[in-house]
């Protein structure tokens, strides 16, 4: 297998990651749960074999928590900026950039707040895709999107993010595009405290569940 894994991430800075946790996290706890969320995202990546990594990245690393850790995997990522005024826009232009570096290859792009995710099941992703494939969350948004030709992002630009029906829309536009969409198997993003405890006691192994415990 050959495709290129593509995470959107932003930096767990204090104050500007995961605010809708706090309260109970305070800012800096709120940003420690972002850097375990975004360390145990990038060691699947890092681990799934036959994918090239890219990290589309936004923010300033030097403030962020745990931001050795961070850069010293992201060393081992193809990182560029996010570039864009709205979400849609940042994604729809990263899945171009990965177009562009990894012509032919197909992509699968997640995000840093669903640390749960591992090798086999970013695998199976790559496995399911026919033309493209959404991965929903029980919000209504999305955690993962596959695309055969990664260029056919471009139809996120009309997709409102960040709403109960996002993922109904992404489906939508795909569709409407002509392409045949697959469904991946459904995750929790991290948006909420309960979310956080919910995902933590999935994997209770990693980063993430460590730094969630200290919220108990």
């Amino acid at each position: 297998m050959n495709g290129a894994l593509l995470v959107v991430a932003k930096a767990p800075v204090p104050g500007l990651a995961k605010t809708r946790l706090c309260p109970p996290a305070t800012p800096h706890q709120a940003a420690e749960i972002a850097a375990a969320a975004l360390l145990d995202t990038l060691d699947a990546v890092l681990r799934t074999p036959g994918t090239t990594p890219y990290v589309a990245f936004t923010g300033s690393l030097a403030q962020a928590r745990r931001s050795n850790e961070i850069a010293a995997l992201l060393a081992q990522c193809q990182v560029f900026e996010q570039r864009g005024e709205s979400f849609a826009d940042r994604l729809a232009a990263a899945h171009a950039e990965v177009a562009r570096r990894s012509p032919g290859l197909p992509v699968v792009q997640i995000g840093m707040d669903t640390p749960q995710v591992s090798p086999l099941l970013l695998r199976s992703a790559f496995a399911a895709i026919r033309d493209a494939a959404v991965g929903r969350a029980p919000d209504g948004g999305w955690w993962a999107l596959g695309l055969r030709d990664p260029n056919h992002a471009e139809v996120l630009r009309s997709v409102p993010m960040s709403q109960d029906d996002t993922g109904d829309l992404t489906v939508k536009a795909l569709s409407d595009k002509g392409l045949d969409v697959s469904e991946l198997p459904m995750l929790s993003d991290v948006d909420t405290m309960v979310d956080a405890f919910a995902v933590a006691d999935a994997v209770p192994a990693g980063r993430f569940a460590q730094a969630v415990e200290a919220l108990r």
